[in-house]
């Protein structure tokens, strides 16, 4: 494939926009090369700006599970922008859409809407320091929940630690109040609770991770947190950014039977547009302004275009649940397809899935954290992702992000992308 206007887009790009993208990953430089640009996009399919289509397994990081360019959520944006595009007032779909959420998701008695997954999360924490009157809390090395001073933290060198910024302009003091875990390790969590007694606030954890591949929850490991938050007055945060409305109805709490305190939606929840929100029980949502001391406000939360999409994709999913045992069987269909090519072709590898999220890591030992993960093999991921792109098929140019499986995807496009597969791995 040919990528002419693509690279001179790019060009063109990085002598205005900081690395020509404005989103990082976007940049290719985890796997080299020159960011493909898109022109359009349908259903399973992208077309880039040098005229080549693609299968597209990112789907815009998640929110596609019923495919690009979906068409009551095009028709809605729409026929919402012909009555304006924002107004900073309340209007009568932001209700429409807070009360369907509210139905489809265990556990919440009300939602506030946000424009990003980032502000949700962070807004989450403000909420639940508010709410505990405590200052600390705990993530998980590997979850990521946006790109807020508190979350861009990494460990430190011993085993109960403070955290340390690993990005310039987040401050050390930012970083003493948050506290660094193992994913899918509850003793590890355990022993920062007993070093910080009565101190933390909210354990915020991606409740399926998926911003170090694809990482499902060990069995007892959401459990478990749910006891320790429980016995110690620390709210439970599920980041469900990319599982909320993707892996069920009602997301992780509905999966697993397990609930949240808080829990923060993106992606799917806003149909492709900017969207995020956040939602508790009465007791912990009333803390915010107006009704409460905790503030949080945004000029285009609720905007009418967004919520216009939003609503339309949770109607399509609410009516029809058959979706996700589908999707669920798509994924199942490809990750076979893929492990029954890779081991023929004698690949060291590791599939992780569930639900319609799915990643193929290059090691040979489980990734069950985001040290595992660490452990893949990138420089035969990125024989991967550019043998792949030539045959078609546009998978994260990223080994640390899951594949997001649409429904628009076909069992040819599947098999398609399986035969690829084996044919690129055997080039390893």
């Amino acid at each position: 494939m040919l990528y002419q206007r693509s690279s001179q887009l790019f060009a063109e790009a990085e002598k205005v926009i900081p690395g020509g993208v404005n989103s990082p990953v976007r940049a290719f430089k985890a796997v080299g090369g020159t960011p493909i640009f898109v022109k359009s996009a349908k259903g399973a399919y992208l077309v880039d700006e040098d005229g080549n289509k693609l299968i597209d397994y990112i789907n815009s990081w998640g929110p596609m599970i019923l495919g690009h360019a979906f068409q009551p959520v095009v028709d809605a944006v729409i026929e919402k922008a012909k009555l304006g595009t924002s107004f900073g007032m309340p209007t009568e779909i932001e209700t429409e859409i807070a009360a369907l959420a509210v139905s489809m998701v265990p556990n919440i008695d009300k939602i506030r809407f946000v424009n990003s997954g980032t502000e949700a999360c962070m807004s989450a924490i403000r909420l639940a320091r508010g709410f505990t009157k405590k200052d600390k809390f705990i993530k998980f090395a590997g979850c990521y929940h946006g790109h807020s001073d508190s979350f861009l933290i990494q460990a430190g060198s011993g085993a109960i630690t403070f955290g340390s910024p690993n990005s310039p302009g987040v401050t050390a003091g930012t970083a003493k109040d948050t506290l660094l875990a193992r994913y899918n390790d509850l003793e590890n969590v355990a022993a920062l609770i007993d070093a910080n007694k009565n101190e933390i606030a909210a354990i915020i954890v991606e409740a399926v991770a998926g911003n170090m591949g694809c990482i499902p929850p060990n069995k007892g490991f959401l459990e478990g947190l749910r006891q320790l938050c429980t016995d110690n007055n620390i709210l439970l945060i599920f980041d469900e950014v990319m599982t909320g409305f993707r892996l069920a109805r009602g997301g992780v709490q509905e999966l697993f039977n397990i609930k949240a305190d808080i829990v923060c939606f993106g992606k799917v929840i806003g149909g492709g547009l900017p969207v995020g929100a956040f939602a508790a029980r009465n007791e912990i949502m009333n803390f915010l302004a107006p009704l409460g001391p905790v503030y949080q406000a945004g000029t285009l939360s609720g905007n009418p275009l967004a919520m216009a999409a939003g609503l339309a994709m949770l109607q399509a999913l609410d009516k029809e649940p058959a979706i996700f045992k589908r999707l669920e069987e798509k994924t199942a269909y490809l990750a076979a397809g893929i492990d029954k090519v890779l081991k023929a072709n004698k690949v060291d590898f590791t599939i992780n899935r569930i639900g319609s999220m799915v990643s193929v890591h290059f090691a040979v030992e489980p990734v069950v954290d985001f040290q595992s993960a660490a452990k893949g093999d990138n420089e035969t991921f990125k024989k991967f992702f550019h043998g792949l792109l030539k045959e078609g098929i546009y998978i994260a140019p990223s080994a640390y992000e899951t594949w997001f499986i649409t429904d628009a995807l076909s069992y040819e496009d599947l098999d398609f992308t399986i035969q690829a597969i084996d044919k690129v791995s055997k080039t390893f």
